[in-house]
């Protein structure tokens, strides 16, 4: 019987991974077997049992129907908005696109792409939930400020990968336009973005799915859509309402994820 030379090994770090881990978990007081508690157990029955049958009448479907146009709503001008931030940010982030680079005198340019940097990490540091916490305060509740916290949070994140995808792009087209004089804009037109526009659209199309999601998690905050509606029926124990909404939750879900794989394989 042959043996596994490398078995040693992966049984050393496998050791290794749960002496790490052990203590994590103690810290972050990971306790799943009180889920199974008997208390616990009768209250979960007690509260799925309030669940059905959902609501359906067509009052309630019709506030569904309006609440989840407004989700898809703040989703898509939130993403529109951030692509104002990540594409020049992108573009100034990347050194792939600057002459004095490729020249090999980076000069005051390398510390104005070093500055975007910083800015895109700040904007992605922090999470679209707390944009949404601090834009509630500003412009009151309401969709305004869950399309600003995913323009803000998703423009960081568009951004850093719009430069990451560019400069991972084919070299040779790019230099050799610079090398002909031509500018920023004519090198990304002719020499970078024919090879990597499929990655860039097919990323902003899941960054679009993300934000749906987004949107409804938003909703919890005051930032409207179906996060809003879920949190106000969950505040007045309404089970049948909260399942309701639950399902077109994941209908919604389904559906983007639908059209952003249809999408994607559209531009493959």
């Amino acid at each position: 019987m042959t043996r596994d030379p490398a078995s040693a090994g992966r049984w050393a770090l496998l050791l290794i991974a749960l002496v790490l881990a052990w203590p994590l978990l103690v810290l972050a007081e990971f306790k799943p077997w009180t889920l199974f508690d008997e208390r616990s157990l009768r209250a979960t029955g007690r509260f799925l049992g309030e669940f059905f049958p959902p609501r359906m009448d067509a009052e309630f479907l019709a506030l569904l129907a309006r609440e989840t146009w407004r989700t898809v709503a703040i989703a898509t001008a939130g993403l529109t908005l951030a692509l104002v931030i990540a594409v020049p940010t992108a573009l100034l982030a990347t050194s792939r696109l600057s002459a004095s680079t490729l020249e090999g005198q980076p000069g005051p340019s390398r510390w104005l792409r070093r500055a975007v940097r910083a800015l895109l990490v700040l904007l992605r540091s922090i999470p679209e939930l707390v944009w949404a916490l601090v834009f509630v305060r500003v412009v009151g509740l309401g969709p305004t400020s869950g399309v600003l916290a995913i323009a803000i949070a998703y423009g960081g994140m568009l951004g850093k990968v719009y430069a990451e995808i560019l400069e991972s792009a084919d070299p040779a087209p790019t230099q050799a336009l610079l090398r002909g004089g031509s500018g920023r804009l004519q090198a990304l037109g002719f020499g970078t973005l024919p090879s990597c526009l499929p990655e860039l659209l097919s990323y902003t199309v899941y960054r679009w799915e993300c934000a749906v999601r987004s949107s409804v998690v938003l909703g919890f905050v005051g930032a409207g859509g179906l996060g809003q509606l879920l949190d106000s029926a969950s505040k007045m124990f309404a089970g049948a309402e909260v399942s309701a909404i639950l399902l077109v939750f994941m209908a919604l879900v389904m559906a983007s994820d639908a059209f952003s794989r249809w999408l994607r394989g559209r531009l493959a």
